[in-house]
């Protein structure tokens, strides 16, 4: 493994994750994260800089998985992502909606915010870590 061209490839999906995450976690929908108030705790400027280094987390996870199944072109990481949003990501959502007071748009957007998450780093998978 090329450890420059997956640190590149790292870096570069996990900042177009925080992008992302910004959009679907935070902006989609902002109005109806309030129909709840007592669900979600007081913002602390301390958890944006933890939320970033996990969408970093999750790229660098993502990225490792992809060279140890040798997956280098965007069909079979696309492949992957999609299999990892259905099997991790969407029944942590659908979980976390049945046991806790959430707007069902809340919902969608952050199960589209998992899914953009990894489609952002099969992206960087195929662009940067291809066979040339």
């Amino acid at each position: 493994m090329n450890w420059a061209r997956y640190t590149i490839a790292v870096m570069m999906a996990g900042t177009a994750v925080s992008l992302t995450d910004w959009f679907f976690f935070g902006v989609l929908f902002h109005d109806k994260y309030q129909v709840y108030p007592e669900v979600w705790r007081a913002s602390q400027g301390g958890n944006r800089a933890i939320w970033i280094a996990l969408g970093y987390f999750t790229c660098a996870v993502f990225t490792f998985a992809c060279v140890r199944l040798n997956l280098y072109g965007y069909a079979g990481a696309f492949r992957l992502a999609l299999c990892m949003w259905l099997a991790v990501a969407l029944p942590i959502v659908a979980t976390d909606a049945l046991f806790i007071k959430l707007h069902t748009l809340v919902v969608v957007a952050h199960s589209l915010g998992w899914l953009t998450r990894l489609a952002v780093a099969a992206v960087c998978v195929g662009l940067i870590l291809r066979k040339a």
